[in-house]
């Protein structure tokens, strides 16, 4: 897509998070800090909230690839609404642990047995927490039990909490959680970046993948980025996904203001819909492109309409510009539209229909692009 059109060694701007991509701020710097702190104390737990996109998940994945795999053992668990024993039980499966019948009191006895196992084994452990926001107290309680766990008076496991802002609040303020809170040994809040940092986020991004100016980006874009993005990573990443996408599109150089507005209008037009773009692998235009089984469509246009949409924007373009040409003939000859208001009103309202042909093929592009970012499995299509 628009990495071959600008000679990227890969997309820029992906939605999933990258350690090869970290970014370190000033609130993530400060939020490594903390993690080193608290990894070094070895128990108790290391809260990091931050918003939606602030860059949680790319700072713990950065963070996996400079521990010592060899020295600690890391589970990962992203929840949903979980209660509390269906906490223990996604625990001990996040260690690849088998639990012989479905009951709390047989997982937390394989949790124990194989924590101890590895601090035999001279190794510690780690449980990170993902969305963290979305657990009950009682699960929050679960996971204070587990830290419970001794060898001699050696702590077996350690818990990274990572949740939204509402997370913060609760550990802070909840009544039922003193016991928890009296436990966390760092904690930090990541902050969005400011319009320096965002500045220089795009700039190491697009370093990343070979950027060497082209398209060009003045300060008065990145400025737009800024202020449509309120300094969110993940925000910044898909304005600058879909600005790059129509920028290679149109075939242009330079990403410019009135892209920012232009796809940020679009982007509101989606939320407004409800519509995430999400568009089923078999409907995709491209016959050499990696095919879903039919029974897997997800997306909401009908069997082949992208495919049909395109084709049709191609025909329609050739047709109407063509009758732009046969206007503009007919005035010059003297024919029956010899006003020049009536043949420049003409052409107005064929370039109209064009712009809005543009428009509808930009969103369906743009839908497509975003839908196969979600998921790293549909990289070949």
């Amino acid at each position: 897509m628009y990495e071959d059109f600008y000679g990227f060694t890969s997309r820029p701007f992906q939605l999933t998070p990258d350690p090869d991509f970290y970014f370190e701020s000033a609130s993530h710097k400060k939020a490594l800090s903390y993690l080193g702190y608290g990894l070094n104390q070895g128990e108790g737990f290391i809260v990091i909230t931050g918003e939606v996109g602030a860059g949680k998940s790319t700072l713990v994945a950065h963070l996996m690839q400079r521990i010592d795999r060899e020295a600690l053992t890391v589970g990962h668990v992203v929840t949903s609404a979980l209660d509390g024993e269906e906490l223990i039980h996604v625990a001990a499966q996040s260690f690849g642990l088998v639990v012989e019948g479905r009951d709390k009191a047989s997982a937390l006895g394989a949790i124990e047995s194989f924590l101890q196992d590895e601090a035999r084994a001279g190794r510690r452990c780690l449980l990170v927490v993902d969305e963290c926001q979305n657990l009950d107290v009682a699960a929050l309680e679960e996971l204070r039990m587990l830290s419970n766990f001794q060898l001699g008076s050696h702590p077996l496991l350690q818990s990274l909490l990572l949740g939204q802002p509402e997370f913060r609040s609760t550990v802070a303020k909840h009544p039922d959680l003193d016991q928890l809170r009296q436990r966390v040994i760092a904690s930090h809040h990541l902050e969005a970046l400011d319009e320096e940092e965002v500045d220089a986020y795009i700039g190491h991004r697009l370093v990343h993948v070979g950027w060497q100016g082209n398209p060009a980006i003045g300060n008065e874009t990145l400025t737009a980025v800024y202020k449509a993005t309120d300094g969110i990573p993940r925000r910044v990443n898909q304005v600058m996904n879909r600005m790059l996408l129509l920028a290679a599109i149109e075939e242009q150089g330079e990403l410019t203001p009135g892209m920012v507005a232009s796809v940020c209008e679009e982007m509101m037009a989606d939320t407004d819909k409800g519509a995430h773009p999400q568009v089923p692998e078999h409907m995709l235009p491209h016959a050499d492109m990696a095919m879903a089984a039919p029974d897997q469509s997800i997306g909401a246009l009908p069997a082949q309409e992208v495919a049909a949409l395109l084709a049709e924007r191609d025909a329609r373009t050739s047709e109407l510009e063509a009758a732009i040409g046969d206007l503009q003939s007919t005035g010059a000859t003297g024919g029956p539209l010899q006003m020049d208001g009536e043949v420049s009103e003409a052409i107005g309202r064929i370039e109209a229909r064009l712009e809005e042909q543009e428009q509808s093929f930009r969103h369906v592009v743009g839908m497509l692009i975003e839908w196969l970012e979600e998921d790293a499995s549909r990289e070949a299509a």
